[in-house]
């Protein structure tokens, strides 16, 4: 099964201020949409919150310390990242798609096979970051170039890393 964190992040490795996106990127929806429709995407509460559903034609995964809290028929609550990687793992999943935020991007690292990073052209105020992505453990494979335009608040890059398999 391939593991692939998604993330959007800014140039200071901020993703996020106050549980909420801080840029309008609609050309990265429209890559994230057509990337994880059709399977599993795993989060942590905070960020099921921010979105607030499901999202159609995917099967949310949201990792939560709260015993109570409960999803929709058909999408699942666990307690811990290892927990939620072992249900895809007994699904037979090909993809899994970590989506966020940054303490489930954390923990994901170290076990995912790829990194599909959108690199936004900006340095806002925010109170949450990704990690810093090292680059001795990761080869960039590909890049795309999304220029600022009426729908695309900045100019972006599109950029998959794989893991360098000489680790």
């Amino acid at each position: 099964m391939k593991i692939s964190i998604i993330v959007a992040k800014a140039k200071n490795n901020v993703i996020g201020k106050d549980n909420q996106l801080i840029w309008k990127l609609s050309s990265d929806l429209r890559l994230f949409k057509k990337l994880t429709t059709g399977h599993h995407i795993v989060m942590g509460r905070k960020t099921y919150e921010s979105v607030g559903k499901p999202l159609p034609n995917r099967t949310s995964i949201v990792i939560t310390r709260n015993r109570d809290f409960e999803l929709p028929e058909g999408h699942y609550v666990f307690h811990s990242l290892e927990d939620a990687i072992k249900l895809c793992i007994s699904r037979k999943l090909e993809q899994v798609y970590i989506i966020g935020g940054a303490e489930i991007y954390l923990q994901a690292l170290p076990i995912c096979d790829e990194l599909i990073v959108t690199e936004v052209d900006a340095f806002p105020q925010g109170d949450v970051f990704f990690p810093a992505i090292d680059p001795d453990q990761w080869n960039e494979i590909s890049r795309e170039h999304f220029p600022c335009d009426e729908k695309n608040e900045y100019d972006f890059d599109f950029v998959i890393y794989k893991r360098n398999d000489q680790n």
